[in-house]
């Protein structure tokens, strides 16, 4: 059974640097890519971040490249977001998702982040 359960979010200031973990189980990263998504209120929910199976290279999209980086520790089972320098508009509940970049299959129940000065 395909579990994802993450955590790390809750209140911070623009300029923080908070960390989520997502922990799963139930599928190996040999042969799926697994990702963080986050949606903010009012707007569809969009990626943030993808490690590609195998190699473990990672996307970003241009909103969050260089400040989010994505991580893995296999010893755990666990994926991480490190997100600098965080900004407003990073606000939204961030869910961590397993199966295909372009479309998973399962997710976790999210965190929320909110960025508040």
């Amino acid at each position: 059974q395909v579990q994802l359960v993450e955590s790390g979010g809750g209140l911070a200031q623009p300029g923080d640097s908070p960390r989520l973990s997502c922990a799963f189980s139930g599928f190996t990263l040999d042969y799926y890519d697994i990702g963080w998504f986050r949606q903010a209120p009012g707007k569809e929910r969009e990626g943030v971040s993808c490690m590609i199976h195998g190699d473990g290279n990672t996307n970003y999209p241009d909103s969050v490249k260089g400040r989010f980086t994505m991580s893995k520790d296999n010893t755990k089972n666990t994926v991480y977001l490190q997100m600098n320098s965080l900004k407003l508009e990073d606000t939204g509940v961030y869910y961590c998702a397993v199966g295909v970049c372009s479309g998973p299959f399962s997710w976790g129940q999210g965190t929320q982040v909110t960025v508040s000065s």
